[in-house]
C-alpha cells in the first residue's frame, strides 16, 4: 500500500489534485487506492479494478473538469502489445490494429542483440527510425544500384524509402533497440519482402538460371522463420562491410539529430528534423521534444496532418480540444504512444520530476506547427479582447516569437 500511496501522491499532482486518497472508511470497505471522484461528482469504486493502472492514469480516471465528449482513444502502451521473441532479439508493433485512430502512421519497437540481424528485407512503406539504446550497422542499396553502409547511435535516425531494399544488425557491447515508423497504419512488421522467403519460393531452375550457376546449387535456403531475426557474427569496423567495386549511394540514409541546433528556451528544447535537413526522408517529418520539470510543450496544433507520439522518458499529461465543446486528456509514461488527428489543439505537460522526453511524427515531407500564442500576439489587440476580455497582464503577456516550450 505504502508503493501505491507514494505514486499516487506523486499522480495526484499532475491531476491538479484532483485524485482524493481513499478515507479511513474507504480502507476498511477496501476502496484502496485513488477513487474516481472530485468534491460532489462521483463515488469510490469497490472494484474489481487494477489500482496500480488507475493511478497511472489520474487523468482519465478522473478528468478535469474541462473535459467533454467523446472523443476516441489516442493512447496505446508498447507494455500492451504483442511480443514476438525471436533468436536474434524481440520485435512489438502498434498499428490500426492496437490504436485504431491512427491511419496513417504505425510503430514498432525493436530490440537486436550484439550480432543480431534483421534479415535482408524490404516493404511497401517508407521506414523511418529513432535510435533508443546501443549501436547498429545499417545496410541499403538504391534503385541505381548503389551501396550505403552505416553506423548509427542513440539519437540517429535513418530513413528507407519505400521498396528500397536494407538491413539492420546490432553491434557490440550490447546490441541495440529503435522504433521504427512507417507512413502506413495497417503496416504489419510481419507482412514483409524477405530475401529467405523469396529464395523459399521460387523454383531452383529459376535461381540457377538467374544468378547463372547450376539449379543443384539452390534448394537448402534456411526457412524465413529462422532468418527473421537471428544471430550473427558482429561486424568488424565500418570499414569493412564496404563492398569491393561498389558504388556509393550519394542519398544518405542515416541523421545524426543531436549535431542540430534546437529550439531552446528554459524549460526545454525542440530539435526539428524534415526533409530540409534530412533530405532524403520524403514522407515522415518530426520534433524531438525535451521539457524540464514544469515545463509544458505549448498550446498548439499542426495545420498540415496528424502527430503520432512516442514518449522516450519522463511523464506527461496531453489535453487535446477537438472543437465542438470536446476535449479529453490522457496520461503518459515511457513506452507509451500518443496520437492527435489533424488540427486539434493539444499540450504536453511534464507532469514528473524528471526531464520529459518525446518524438512528435508526421507523415509529411515538413514540419508545421501554429502556436495559440503566437496567433493572439500577431492579431489586432482590440480584436483578441472583443473575443476574451482579458486581464492587460495576459495581453502584455503575449509571445510574438516562438517558443514551443514554456515556460519561456
Amino acid at each position: 500500500m505504502e508503493k501505491i500511496s507514494r505514486r499516487h501522491m506523486l499522480t495526484t499532482t499532475a491531476a491538479g489534485g484532483l485524485l482524493m486518497a481513499a478515507s479511513a472508511a474507504d480502507a476498511q470497505s477496501g476502496n484502496t487506492g485513488p477513487q474516481p471522484r472530485r468534491p460532489g461528482v462521483g463515488g469510490t469504486d469497490p472494484g474489481p479494478r487494477d489500482v496500480v493502472r488507475d493511478s497511472q492514469n489520474p487523468d482519465i480516471l478522473v478528468p478535469p473538469s474541462t473535459d467533454h465528449g467523446t472523443l476516441p482513444n489516442l493512447r496505446f502502451s508498447f507494455a500492451d502489445a504483442h511480443m514476438r521473441l525471436e533468436p536474434g532479439g524481440w520485435t512489438r508493433q502498434i498499428t490500426s490494429r492496437e490504436l485504431g485512430v491512427s491511419k496513417d502512421i504505425a510503430g514498432v519497437d525493436m530490440r537486436l542483440n550484439a550480432g543480431g540481424v534483421r534479415e535482408l528485407h524490404w516493404h511497401k512503406a517508407a521506414e523511418w527510425a529513432y535510435m533508443l539504446y546501443g549501436s547498429a550497422r545499417i545496410t541499403a542499396v538504391d534503385p541505381q544500384g548503389r551501396s550505403f553502409v552505416n553506423d548509427v547511435g542513440v539519437g540517429d535516425l535513418w530513413y528507407f524509402p519505400a521498396g528500397v531494399p536494407h538491413s539492420i544488425q546490432g553491434l557490440n557491447p550490447d546490441g541495440c533497440e529503435f522504433l521504427l515508423v512507417f507512413d502506413d497504419g495497417d503496416f504489419d512488421e510481419d507482412n514483409t519482402f524477405l530475401i529467405t522467403d523469396w529464395f523459399k519460393h521460387t523454383p531452383n531452375e529459376v535461381l540457377g538460371k538467374n544468378f547463372g550457376v547450376p539449379a543443384s546449387l539452390f534448394g537448402h535456403t534456411p526457412d524465413p522463420s529462422e532468418r527473421y531475426m537471428f544471430p550473427a557474427p558482429v561486424p568488424g569496423p565500418l570499414s569493412s562491410d564496404t563492398v569491393a567495386g561498389a558504388t556509393a549511394s550519394p542519398q544518405i540514409f542515416s541523421h545524426r539529430i543531436m549535431a542540430q541546433t534546437p529550439i531552446t528556451t528554459k524549460s526545454g528544447s525542440v530539435w526539428i528534423t524534415d526533409s530540409s535537413v534530412f533530405p532524403v526522408a520524403k514522407t515522415i517529418a518530426s520534433a524531438l521534444v525535451e521539457v524540464q520539470p514544469g515545463g509544458m510543450r505549448e498550446l498548439h496544433w499542426h495545420p498540415n496532418t496528424n502527430e503520432w507520439q512516442y514518449y522516450i522518458e519522463g511523464q506527461a499529461r496531453m489535453g487535446v480540444f477537438a472543437a465542438s465543446g470536446q476535449a479529453r486528456t490522457f496520461d503518459f509514461r515511457a513506452g507509451d504512444v500518443g496520437y492527435v488527428p489533424f488540427a486539434m489543439g493539444h499540450y504536453i505537460e511534464n507532469t514528473g520530476n524528471t526531464p520529459l522526453r518525446f518524438l512528435e511524427i508526421f507523415k509529411s515531407s515538413y514540419y508545421a506547427d501554429l502556436s495559440l500564442d503566437t496567433w493572439m500576439a500577431l492579431t489586432p489587440p482590440e480584436l483578441v479582447q472583443a473575443h476574451l476580455k482579458l486581464d492587460p497582464q495576459v495581453m502584455n503577456a503575449l509571445r510574438k516569437k516562438v517558443a514551443p516550450v514554456v515556460p519561456a
